[in-house]
């Protein structure tokens, strides 16, 4: 039997070195004479263990990490293909206790599989879900998917139920299935991770998504700086094309579904709906008024599905488990599971999936276990760089879209960034707003005067000139700013500026006083 040796070929592993850690082993199989086949995969996700290389042995996968090409030669010598003792042995991976805590579900296959090999992803349950939708009425699928209590993963918490049966009950001779890729939250890799780990789950999802509403073409829309995302898309759209996965008969069915890739271009704003949607017409990413909202007159014009990327791919799991399995996990109105991604200032930076309700200290202390510099957590930004700041005293909000709401914050896409005790907050409400600045479409006041206003404002306060009256300003802008503002964009920057204030007040009084209060 011949050895198989999994090496990941995810953009983090690569950036840690994956590829030379890849030609170190296949040099060593030449130089040894060994006859053995080598895998890439995508990531686990655990990012802090990258290059993590796995080896498929009698007794299961055995893992290694992280690898250094300089570590390859002592490897082999120390027996890797049936699993041999070495200082960077981790045994096998499901055992390591990152991944162990977790519920893998929309993640199932992720860093397990070749990513563009069809059959590797059938063998591990792949298009059960969209076996079985062929056979279902759209409403009957759209129906479990509502039950299921799935909300967009995007951030927004919308429930995907409702979106899909308005696109499905709007008139209209076509439809767009279109799938949100322009991941550019800081701390956020998900989406990346599917499209480059398990790209055939997103587009099973989009072609459950096209039956249930009567969509005939989707488009996948992926931000320009992730070039591995775009080409591992584009070659398994054409495996799933020409095994009759996308066309004009799905799996065989009088169902049509085809897909294709569209890039941005480098603009945050157009992870708003409509400003992508502008974005994939040949438009500048300005954001339209709602109504009328993109389900009814979407792209083109036309009735149009715009969802996540992790929101359309949990749908095949609950299409082939059923409604009740996906929502036996979770709390209160968050159902299923939620990829969370940990990164910052952490000592274990990676993806964990697992079902909502754990607690933001958990996550922080257990998961992530604390700095990466050793010194004590300050604040934690959950949901980007629109998201609030929460203080250890908020560690236990249990992870929940309604309980994060409830402690003016949000959840986002589910990044978390953690800080140490040496970050400056007023540093920080100043680059919420500076961000702001920069990345605005320029299409509505408050965003894009508000912004601007209130880095001179902090600017102000930094300066020790009158801190009291341009704290004041500040909170009157991002009052604005939060109810006038056009998109998410403007109407979510006040969350990370008026938390920092809120939950760090010594850091926005004038130095000499902060010294001296000290």
């Amino acid at each position: 039997m011949t050895a198989i040796i999994y090496i990941p070929r995810d953009s983090g592993a690569l950036a840690l070195g994956a590829d030379k850690v890849a030609k170190a082993v296949e040099a060593e199989l030449a130089a040894r004479g060994i006859d053995a086949k080598i895998v890439r995969t995508g990531s686990r996700g655990l990012y802090w263990l990258e290059p993590m290389v796995e080896v498929e042995t009698g007794n299961g996968r055995v893992a290694y990490g992280p690898v250094r090409p300089s570590d390859v030669a002592s490897l082999f010598d120390a027996n890797l293909l049936v699993g041999g003792k070495h200082e960077k042995s981790l045994g096998k991976p499901e055992e390591i206790p990152f991944l162990a805590r977790q519920t893998r579900l929309t993640f199932a296959r992720c860093g397990i599989i070749d990513p563009v090999a069809l059959d590797d992803y059938r063998a591990l349950g792949g298009l059960a879900g969209l076996e079985k939708a062929v056979a279902m009425a759209p409403l009957d699928i759209v129906a479990t998917v509502t039950e299921s209590g799935l909300r967009g993963r995007g951030g927004a918490g919308f429930p995907t139920g409702i979106k899909w049966k308005t696109v499905h009950d709007a008139p209209g001779e076509r439809k767009y299935i279109v799938c949100n890729a322009d991941e550019g939250d800081s701390g956020t890799f998900a989406d990346r991770m599917i499209m480059e780990g398990d790209p055939f789950v997103l587009i099973e999802g989009m072609a459950i998504a096209g039956i249930a509403t009567g969509a005939t073409k989707g488009y996948i829309y992926i931000r320009s700086e992730y070039p591995h995302a775009v080409a591992t898309m584009n070659a398994a759209i054409d495996v799933a094309r020409g095994a009759g996965v996308l066309g004009p008969r799905v799996l065989g069915s009088a169902h049509a579904f085809d897909m294709e890739v569209r890039v941005g271009a480098g603009a945050y704003v157009c992870g708003e709906e409509t400003s992508l949607l502008n974005s994939l017409e040949g438009k500048r990413g300005v954001v339209r008024a709602k109504p009328p909202l993109p389900a009814l007159q979407g792209l083109f014009g036309k009735p149009t599905v715009v969802n996540n990327v992790i929101s359309l791919a949990s749908v095949p799991i609950i299409l082939d488990k059923g409604a009740a399995h996906y929502k036996d996990f979770g709390m209160g109105r968050s159902r299923g599971t939620i990829p969370i991604q940990i990164a910052g200032n952490v000592k274990h930076g990676g993806l964990f999936e697992a079902a909502f309700g754990m607690t933001l200290g958990e996550i922080v202390d257990e998961i992530g276990g604390g700095t990466a510099s050793g010194r004590p957590v300050k604040a934690v930004q959950v949901g980007g760089p629109l998201g609030a700041y929460f203080p250890r005293a908020l560690f236990d909000t249990p992870f929940d879209y309604e309980a994060f709401a409830a402690k003016d914050g949000l959840i986002g896409h589910a990044g978390i960034v953690v800080f140490d005790d040496s970050a400056d907050m007023l540093s920080q409400a100043r680059f919420a707003m500076e961000f702001c600045a920069v990345e605005s479409c320029g299409k509505c006041t408050p965003c894009r005067i508000g912004s601007t206003r209130g880095v001179e404002t902090l600017d102000r306060i930094g300066a020790g000139i009158e801190p009291e009256a341009n704290l004041a300003l500040v909170s009157d802008l991002c009052n604005t700013m939060k109810f006038g503002s056009l998109c998410a964009l403007g109407g979510f920057t006040p969350y990370p500026v008026m938390s920092a204030i809120t939950h760090f007040p010594d850091d926005f009084k004038p130095r000499e006083v902060a010294v001296a209060a000290e």
